[in-house]
């Protein structure tokens, strides 16, 4: 074959090869229309409704008044009727006491006239009913005139007792009456009997005084819950927590709002109040009318394309 024929004939395969190889990479590329991410969110409606704020304090359980049962004389205790933690009548008798005379000589002058009857024991009762918290004795020991012998907690003096900072003074104005909750859930109407005249100059916390009707005896230093209302609104536009979106200062707040059903958009908006499940909302773009994301909005730009999925509630 002459040489320029094959050269030809090369050069020309070559275009072939190279037009087909350009023709096959024009019919890979797609054609169709690209498509747009869509992020599955859930999304509730806005309510408007009455909303209350509460702050809850804590409150102990104490005695504020205990009864000092001593000695009223010097000798020997002869007995002792009561245990440790025992409920106590007032009046009922307690100890007997004998005197160290007595002990030494009584048995003595009965043996020379047993009409003269001298015992030389003297009796201690009660003088307020409530609960035995000390026993300081037992029978046999020598006491004095004075000396401590038990420690009574008057239980009529029964009451909790709150610290509540001063600034909260205004939320309990023209009230008499809190709802405590004890550790187990159970509750309390307790009622404002005292505000002590004074404040802890560190916390600048008040005592508030409250008197409870148990129906079972409260053990002391118990601490329970008081709630109180801070807080109230009627006509207030309010959504879920999980809506409402923030930035790391937490200065600025905002919600993601549908425009359409395929369509959510930035809201910022002002917080009001709050309690465990709901927050307030001030802004004048928000209606009862509109519906917020509550899952799949953090990190959403505005403008950004949904999907609405069913709440897995």
């Amino acid at each position: 074959m002459n040489p320029k024929t094959y050269y030809i004939i090369t050069l020309a395969s070559l275009i072939g090869l190279l037009y087909i190889s350009c023709h096959s990479n024009v019919s890979a590329v797609d054609d169709s229309p690209a498509v747009e991410t869509q992020t599955p969110v859930t999304v509730v409606s806005v309510v408007r409704d009455t909303m209350q704020e509460f702050v809850e304090l804590n409150a102990t359980a104490t005695f504020l008044l205990k009864s000092y049962i001593k000695a009223n004389t010097n000798g020997y205790l002869q007995s002792s009727r009561i245990t440790p933690g025992e409920l106590v009548a007032k009046g009922q008798t307690l100890f007997s006491i004998r005197t160290k005379e007595a002990e030494s000589i009584g048995n003595t002058i009965n043996a020379l006239d047993s009409g003269f009857k001298f015992t030389g024991t003297n009796i201690i009762h009660a003088a307020e009913s409530g609960y035995i918290t000390e026993l300081n004795h037992q029978p046999g020991d020598y006491v004095q005139d004075g000396e401590q012998l038990a420690v009574i907690n008057t239980s009529k003096s029964f009451v909790f007792i709150m610290n509540m900072p001063y600034e909260l003074r205004p939320a309990l104005a023209g009230k008499n009456q809190v709802q405590l909750e004890l550790p187990d859930k159970e509750l309390l109407t307790g009622t404002i009997k005292a505000m002590m005249p004074a404040v802890d100059s560190a916390s600048q916390t008040q005592r508030v005084v409250i008197e409870v009707q148990a129906t079972h005896p409260i053990p002391e230093n118990l601490v329970a819950r008081v709630r109180i209302r801070k807080t109230f609104k009627t006509g207030v536009i309010m959504v879920p927590k999980a809506a409402v979106l923030t930035d790391e200062t937490q200065s600025e707040f905002w919600v993601m709002k549908l425009r359409d059903s395929v369509t959510a958009i930035k809201i910022p908006v002002r917080k009001g109040i709050e309690n465990n499940a709901m927050i307030e909302i001030y802004s004048p773009a928000i209606s009862e009318h509109d519906r917020v994301l509550v899952s799949g909005n953090y990190g959403l730009e505005d403008t950004a394309r949904v999907k609405i999925i069913p709440s897995q509630q």
